[in-house]
């Protein structure tokens, strides 16, 4: 079976010079280096251009071209190096519409904490933009260091609160559940991505893209030990410094019987794969799993080139 896997590519010196070229020469230099960058990547990386074509060929309407697949990559270059400048300076270098906060609001008004679940489309970092408009509601999200420690370190630099407010997915299932359900007694956010298996991890296969592909259960087991709200997020890139953070309503508590988990399960997963469907036929470009995710051909590794400009951590389940 094929899983996700990453190499923190370029070590601590090349992410150390991205971020230093970044913030010191600002975001329209970065981006200008992008471009060769991702030519590169692409030119050099046969495997990552075969799953992002295998994907398109899926969700776009017409024959697939090589500048389609460049453009995939390039997308998720941009969005990563996003990643420091939301970091290190908040929403202030972009805009960021927001849909369906008024859902989310009233799930935070119960009190009771909200488990946002979204996946690897577009910046999950996009939801710093609504913590800086909601200092009075924490936001903790579980991501798994040491997938990248280099990167950890740079960015815990650049935002130490940020960085305090993680929850390590490498602490096991019984920590993690345990941190999560101190955050949600404070009535604070929880986020975690929810597309992405890893080895050994019990999955799910489930019709999305017209044929079925396997789907972590880990998310839903914690969403159902913590019985809080869930919220369905997605921070969608749409190019230049625009990107739309959506929320949507997804279940007000995740309800487990004992008699019929596999069966609730199963009908939960599905529909959460449905929801990132939809917003993957609404932004094909914005769907980041580059890897055999239908496991049909051999193993790929997420593209090199994403992973130089700053080494994406992993959230865990996804």
């Amino acid at each position: 079976m094929s899983h996700w896997k990453q190499r923190e590519g370029g070590g601590r010196f090349a992410i150390w010079l991205i971020r230093t070229i970044a913030l010191r020469l600002g975001r329209g230099v970065a981006r200008l280096l992008l471009y060769p960058i991702a030519l590169y990547f692409f030119l050099r990386r046969a495997d990552e251009r075969a799953a992002s074509r295998a994907y398109l060929s899926r969700v776009l309407d017409r024959p697939v071209t090589a500048y389609d697949v460049f453009h995939h990559i390039h997308m998720f270059a941009a969005t990563l190096l996003d990643r420091l400048f939301f970091l290190a300076r908040g929403e202030r270098d972009f805009e960021v519409e927001v849909e369906g906060l008024a859902e989310l609001d009233r799930q935070l008004l119960a009190g009771r904490g909200v488990l946002l679940i979204g996946s690897h489309q577009g910046s999950f970092e996009a939801l710093r933009a609504l913590g800086g408009r909601r200092p009075d509601v924490p936001l903790r999200v579980v991501l798994d260091k040491q997938k990248t420690p280099a990167l950890t370190a740079v960015l815990e630099a650049l935002a130490p609160d940020v960085g305090a407010a993680v929850i390590d997915a490498a602490l096991g299932g019984a920590s993690i559940a345990l941190a999560m359900a101190e955050a949600a007694e404070q009535g604070g956010m929880l986020a975690l991505l929810a597309d992405r298996g890893h080895r050994g991890e019990s999955t799910r296969m489930v019709p999305f893209l017209g044929k079925p592909a396997p789907f972590p259960m880990g998310p839903w087991q914690l969403a159902a030990v913590l019985k809080v709200p869930v919220v369905v997020c997605m921070g969608i890139y749409l190019g230049g410094n625009r990107y739309r953070l959506i929320f949507e309503a997804f279940s007000d508590g995740i309800d487990v019987p004992r008699t019929e988990r596999a069966a609730v399960l199963d009908a939960v997963v599905a529909r959460y794969a449905q929801r990132v469907e939809h917003y993957a036929r609404a932004y094909p470009f914005n769907w980041f799993n580059f890897y055999d995710f239908w496991q049909e051909m051999e193993s790929v590794e997420e593209p090199a080139a994403a992973v130089a400009l700053s080494g994406h951590s992993d959230a865990h389940g996804g």
